[in-house]
């Protein structure tokens, strides 16, 4: 394990036992990369190599545009995410990229919640991921979903991930109440542009069990 700081962020680098071996980007509410990790080592996914980004101002740098508030007692979002892909991008892969063996067949970024937002906004903003998982992603964001229909990625991704709990739309909060819609919509428009993709409907709220179903994104992302 290698960590470095760059731009203020706290980076964990998780390197595959074998060179070579793809690398998934992760941003993460926390420091839950090494949980992560330990559970695609338990759970048989073929190796490769985790990239964690912690410390972020999670409004601001996983949000791709101004957004007012949607929870009670939070703050407005401020749309950060172009600044944090560059950083992503130019500052932190090199670098991480460094600390493996050989050259990554392929790489691919997801998240969970405003992060899994974040991993699908990524494609449209650069060619470096050809893979994306969004877990139980933050799709409910105003204006998202209307953008992926109106915007093309900039390189057209191999496989993308989605999934949702079962009862994050069971909630009295309207905007939030899009987010299974939102996410299925997305996928199906996926797969009509012939992306291979897959939908998960997990069990649960939208805090339940956040590192396995993070892990099963990724595991996913690795098959093929």
């Amino acid at each position: 394990m290698h960590t470095f700081v760059a731009g203020g962020k706290t980076v964990t680098v998780l390197p595959a036992s074998v060179p070579d071996a793809p690398v998934v980007y992760l941003n993460t509410f926390g420091d839950e990369g090494q949980n992560v990790f330990g559970v695609l080592a338990s759970g048989g996914c073929p190796p490769l190599s985790l990239v964690a980004i912690s410390g972020l101002d999670w409004n601001r740098d996983m949000a791709p545009w101004d957004c007012p508030a949607v929870f009670k007692n939070a703050g407005a979002f401020s749309g950060g995410a172009d600044e944090h892909l560059r950083l992503l991008v130019r500052d932190i892969l090199p670098v991480a990229e460094t600390k493996l063996q050989g050259t990554p067949r392929w790489r691919g970024i997801a998240g969970y919640s405003l992060a899994g937002l974040f991993a699908l906004y990524a494609l449209y903003g650069t060619d470096v991921f050809s893979r994306a998982a969004s877990v139980s992603g933050s799709l409910w964001f105003p204006g998202f979903r209307e953008y992926v229909f109106s915007h093309e990625p900039k390189r057209r991704p191999d496989r993308v991930y989605f999934s949702v709990g079962d009862r994050e739309s069971r909630t009295k909060n309207p905007v939030l109440q899009t987010v299974q819609e939102n996410t299925e919509a997305i996928c199906g428009y996926y797969r009509e542009m012939g992306i291979c993709t897959t939908f998960r409907l997990n069990p649960g709220g939208h805090h339940e069990r956040p590192a396995q179903r993070t892990a099963a994104g990724i595991q996913w992302l690795s098959i093929g």
